[in-house]
């Protein structure tokens, strides 16, 4: 496909990404600026997401450079439900930040950029493509979790999220690099053929591996150690917004890797999908009835 018209397929990523540099400019020239730059990123979301419908109603299903993304109903779905649960983050956090002192125009601006991660991530069809998505959510992601730098708790919060986050993309990529070695080839089509054969050792390996590091990011049990500490530390909006879009964006990845990539395999990925399913309902129950703290309260139940 040519260049113009695979740009054309990524019209709300494009939008996102102007509209962040051009916000992190005027950030770097009005700091107090916060509540304006808000207003300013919810309209660029907006924009986005006049596009996504746009290519929703257009019935859209087309890949883009060279098969590095696709444009389809179900990645457009979830880019709406993305930009709608990122656009209310931005309207709760005016008040919240203010009153915390902490009210910056960066805020705003790390919202778009992982927005941009997001929409990268549930359009993916290739493990480069992937990665590129998740590093790009999840490095902004970090930032957002110690927003508020005269807490000790949402430091705490930023520097774990940032160590496991870190440790989750090394067992994905890890998995990715297994992947790409026996199958071949880092797109889920070619994988996907690969996969009609006899699958060994080392591509198993890979699947769990994958799956691991993508069940970090929905926060299933056993890789939920992160969650209770980073809800309690992070500011309220984020943790709404971490809460919500993130695990849009991680759960349509894994959909869409497990039946476009894995999907000839059913029998290696079900029993990894219904261990974690399990022992995320057991945990998610049991792990909160002691808990006395209303996030940490809430992040177990968003286990579950």
């Amino acid at each position: 496909m040519e260049l113009n018209a695979s740009l054309s397929l990524v019209r709300p990523e494009i939008i996102l990404s102007f509209s962040a540099l051009a916000l992190l400019l005027l950030a770097a020239w009005r700091e107090q600026a916060g509540r304006a730059i808000s207003i300013l990123a919810i309209a660029a979301l907006s924009a986005a997401a006049a596009f996504v419908i746009n290519f929703m109603l257009n019935g859209t299903n087309l890949s883009a450079f060279d098969g590095l993304l696709i444009n389809d109903a179900f990645g457009n779905f979830s880019k709406i439900l993305i930009f709608l649960a990122a656009a209310i983050s931005l309207m709760i956090a005016p008040r919240f930040l203010e009153n915390a002192g902490a009210m910056r125009a960066e805020y705003p601006v790390l919202i778009l950029l992982s927005c941009i991660g997001m929409g990268v991530m549930v359009s993916a069809t290739d493990l480069v493509s992937l990665y590129i998505g998740l590093e790009l959510q999840s490095l902004s992601a970090y930032v957002l979790a110690s927003f508020v730098r005269s807490d000790g708790r949402s430091a705490e919060a930023g520097l774990k999220y940032f160590v496991l986050g870190a440790l989750a993309s090394g067992m994905l990529l890890f998995g990715a690099s297994l992947v790409y070695g026996f199958a071949g080839s880092t797109s889920f089509a070619a994988i996907g053929t690969a996969m009609d054969a006899e699958v060994g050792l080392g591509l198993i390996f890979g699947i769990v591996f994958i799956l691991s590091g993508l069940a970090f990011k929905i926060s299933a049990a056993p890789f939920h150690m992160w969650t209770p500490d980073v809800y309690e530390g992070a500011p309220t909006p984020v943790t709404a917004f971490f809460a919500s879009a993130p695990k849009v964006a991680a759960i349509a990845l894994t959909i869409r890797i497990v039946l476009e990539a894995f999907g000839s395999q059913i029998l290696v990925w079900q029993q990894i999908i219904i261990a974690v399913a399990l022992m995320s309902i057991i945990i998610g129950a049991v792990g909160a009835i002691g808990q006395q703290n209303l996030k940490r309260l809430m992040a177990y139940s968003s286990i579950n």
